[in-house]
C-alpha cells in the first residue's frame, strides 16, 4: 500500500473504498456525491455551492464588493461562528471532492499529495475559534500549494522532478509560513509543469515526472496550461478554496486563463520567493488563484511584507496592503480609463478576439472610459529580442543551485547532478519530452556583462518604455490585453500548441497582472488581463472586481471528457501559429 506521505504518481492513486475508509474515520462530514451513504444536508449545499463556484468562499464582506462575493461568505462566517460549520467539516467534504473529481470520476489529476495533518491542524483551528481566538478571514480555511513551494512538513516538494523526491523541505517556505500565521490549512500540493516548465522546448503543460499529466476541468482532454496547472485546475474545480501558484512568464494567470478562475501575478518583490523552487529571482514571484476576485485579493493580502530571507522583498516596504478586499468595488470600472492594448495580443485567436471584444464593451457600459488602441509602443522589440532568454537563462543555474543546497536527503544537489538523474532515470522523466533548458542553462552560455545589460534592457523596455510609458501617454489607469486563446488539446507527444499571450511586458517589467474570466468559446474559458504598473495591486484588483460584477462571466466547470463536436458543427478547424521571434514556452514559465 502507498505510504500517504509520498507524492501521487499516476499509478498510486486510492481508490474509493480507501477513500470511504478514510472518511469514515475522520468522523466528518460524508462523501459527496458518488459515496455510499446517506449525505447531510451541509454536505448537500456544500458540494452544490462548489461544484457551482460561482460565490466568493474566503472574502472579507464589505459594501463594496461584488454581489456574488457576499451572499455564501456571510453565511459560511456565520455558521463556522456558531459552530454549525467547522474547518474539520471545510477539510473532509474537500478531501470528499478531492477523491471523487481528482482521483475517480473524471481524474483530474490536480492534486500530487493531500496533507495527511489537514485534519489535525483542523481541529486544532476549530478549537482556537471555540476559545475565541480567530486569527483573520483566513481561520480554518483549506488551501493548496503548488508543488515548488516549501513546507516543512510530511509532504513533498518536488516540483513535479523524481529528483526531488526524498526528504521534505526542513523549513516552510515564507508564502506557507504567512498562510498558516493567518489561520489557513495547506490542504495539499498541487501538480505542476515540471520545473514550472523550464526543463524541454517541447513540453506539455501540465505534466510532471511525479504528477502525471493534470487535465483541464471543463474539457479534460485540453490543457489547463501552465506552469501552476494544478492550482488553477483544483481552484477551478473546487477541491479547495483558494490555491497558491508562482509566475516568471505567464505560469499564473495562462492557467487562469484556460480553467476560467481569477489569477493575481503580484509585481515581482511584493511576495517572498524565500522556500521556492525558483526558475530567475528577476522574474519569480508568488500569487493566488481564486474563483472570484475578492477569494484571490483575500489570499494576497496574507502573503504579503518585507522578508529577511528574501532581498527583493525589501523594495515592497511601504507599498503592500494586508487587505486588499478593501478595494474591491463593484462599481470599479466607473470613471476608469482604461487602454486597449492590441499590437502583439490579438489576431491569433478569432474566438479570443470575439470574447476580447465583448469584454470592452462590458467596461465601456459600466462607465469606463475606453482608449482604443493603446498599444505598448515597445511591443514589437519584446517580441523578438532575446533579453529575457538571457536573464531566464544565466539566473536559473544560479538560483537553482542555491536552492538545492538548502535541501537535504534528495538524491540531486546542483544541476549538474539534476541532468545526469534524469538521464538516468530517462523512462520515466524523458520519455515524452527531453531536458533542452536545463542542458542550455549548464552550458552558461552568458557572461555576466551580457546578463546585466541584457536584464537593465528588458526593464526598460518592458517597464519604462513600455508599459509605464503608455500609460502615461493615455493617461490610463490600466491597459487590458486577452490573456490567452481558449485551451488546447493536450499532447504528450509533439507538446503544446500555444497561439498567443499577453504576460510578456509585464513579466520582464516585473509588474503585475489580474486575470479575470471574461467569456468562452465552446464551453472553453477565456479572460482578460488588466495590466498596470509597479505596486498597482489596489487599482488593478478595483477594475478587476467591477468588471467581474458586471459581467459574471464564469461559467463552472463540465468535466466533459472531450469537446462534444457535435453541438458545434460550424466551429472552424485553425492552425496554431506562435508569435514570431519568440520562443512560445516563455509564456508558461
Amino acid at each position: 500500500m502507498r505510504d500517504e506521505n509520498e507524492p501521487r504518481t499516476p499509478s498510486g492513486t486510492f481508490g474509493r473504498r480507501k477513500f470511504l475508509r478514510l472518511s469514515a474515520a475522520a468522523a466528518a462530514a460524508p462523501a459527496i456525491g458518488r459515496a455510499r451513504g446517506k449525505r447531510d444536508a451541509w454536505s448537500e449545499r456544500f458540494n452544490r455551492h462548489e461544484a457551482a463556484g460561482k460565490r466568493s468562499l474566503i472574502s472579507v464582506r464589505r459594501s463594496g464588493c461584488p454581489r456574488r462575493g457576499r451572499g455564501h461568505d456571510r453565511r459560511l462566517r456565520h455558521a463556522m461562528h456558531a459552530g454549525d460549520v467547522t474547518a474539520l467539516q471545510l477539510v473532509n467534504a474537500y478531501r470528499a471532492r478531492i477523491a471523487w473529481i481528482d482521483q475517480d470520476g473524471p481524474r483530474l489529476n490536480s492534486v500530487m499529495q493531500v496533507n495527511p495533518d489537514a485534519v489535525k491542524i483542523a481541529k486544532q483551528l476549530d478549537d482556537e475559534r471555540a476559545h475565541g481566538h480567530v486569527r483573520g478571514p483566513l481561520h480554518g480555511i483549506p488551501m493548496m500549494l503548488k508543488g515548488n513551494i516549501d513546507t516543512a512538513d510530511k509532504m513533498q516538494t518536488t516540483a513535479g522532478s523524481l529528483a526531488l523526491v526524498g526528504h521534505p523541505a526542513l523549513q516552510d517556505s515564507t508564502v506557507a509560513d504567512r498562510l498558516r500565521q493567518a489561520g489557513a490549512i495547506i490542504l495539499g500540493k498541487t501538480n505542476l509543469s515540471e520545473f514550472a516548465n523550464f526543463r524541454s522546448f517541447h513540453s506539455s503543460s501540465g505534466w510532471s515526472g511525479v504528477g502525471g499529466q493534470t487535465h483541464n476541468p471543463y474539457v479534460l482532454d485540453r490543457n489547463p496550461s501552465g506552469s501552476s496547472s494544478g492550482s488553477a485546475a483544483s481552484v477551478s474545480a473546487s477541491l479547495c478554496a483558494a490555491g497558491l501558484g508562482t509566475e516568471t512568464d505567464g505560469s499564473i494567470v495562462s492557467p487562469a486563463n484556460n480553467c476560467g478562475v481569477v489569477g493575481i501575478k503580484p509585481t515581482v518583490g511584493l511576495t517572498s520567493r524565500a522556500g521556492v523552487v525558483p526558475i530567475a529571482h528577476s522574474q519569480d514571484t508568488v500569487g493566488p488563484h481564486g474563483r472570484t476576485v475578492a477569494d484571490a485579493a483575500a489570499l494576497l493580502g496574507a502573503l504579503v511584507g518585507v522578508d529577511q530571507r528574501d532581498p527583493g522583498t525589501s523594495a515592497s516596504a511601504g507599498k503592500f496592503h494586508h487587505d486588499y478586499t478593501q478595494y474591491l468595488d463593484k462599481h470599479g470600472l466607473q470613471g476608469a480609463r482604461i487602454g486597449v492594448a492590441r499590437a502583439g495580443f490579438t489576431g491569433y485567436s478569432e474566438e479570443t478576439d470575439a470574447v476580447f471584444e465583448a469584454a470592452i464593451q462590458a467596461m465601456a457600459h459600466a462607465g469606463a472610459t475606453i482608449v482604443d488602441p493603446a498599444d505598448i509602443a515597445t511591443i514589437d522589440e519584446i517580441s523578438t529580442c532575446a533579453d529575457e532568454v538571457t536573464v531566464l537563462v544565466y539566473e536559473f543555474k544560479r538560483d537553482l543551485n542555491a536552492y538545492l543546497a538548502s535541501r537535504s536527503g534528495i538524491p540531486v544537489h546542483n544541476l549538474s547532478e539534476l541532468i545526469a538523474f534524469n538521464e538516468a532515470h530517462a523512462v520515466r522523466e524523458l520519455h515524452w519530452f527531453g531536458q533542452e533548458w536545463l542542458t542550455l542553462t549548464h552550458s552558461d552560455p552568458f557572461t555576466h556583462a551580457q546578463y546585466a545589460t541584457a536584464l537593465a534592457h528588458e526593464r526598460q523596455l518592458g517597464g519604462h518604455d513600455g508599459i509605464d510609458a503608455t500609460l502615461k501617454a493615455h493617461n490610463l489607469d490600466a491597459l487590458v490585453a486577452p490573456t490567452g486563446s481558449p485551451a488546447w488539446g493536450t499532447d504528450l507527444v509533439n507538446g503544446d500548441l500555444f497561439l498567443g499571450a499577453s504576460s510578456g511586458p509585464a513579466a520582464i517589467a516585473g509588474y503585475p497582472i489580474v486575470q479575470v474570466p471574461a467569456g468562452n468559446a465552446f464551453g472553453l474559458p477565456l479572460g482578460i488581463s488588466f495590466m498596470g504598473t509597479a505596486w498597482s495591486e489596489p487599482k488593478l484588483i478595483k477594475l478587476a472586481s467591477g468588471f467581474e460584477h458586471a459581467t459574471r462571466a464564469r461559467i463552472q466547470p463540465h468535466f466533459h471528457p472531450t469537446l462534444p463536436t457535435g453541438l458545434y458543427a460550424t466551429s472552424s478547424v485553425r492552425r496554431g501559429v506562435s508569435r514570431p521571434g519568440r520562443n512560445p514556452a516563455i509564456a508558461r514559465l
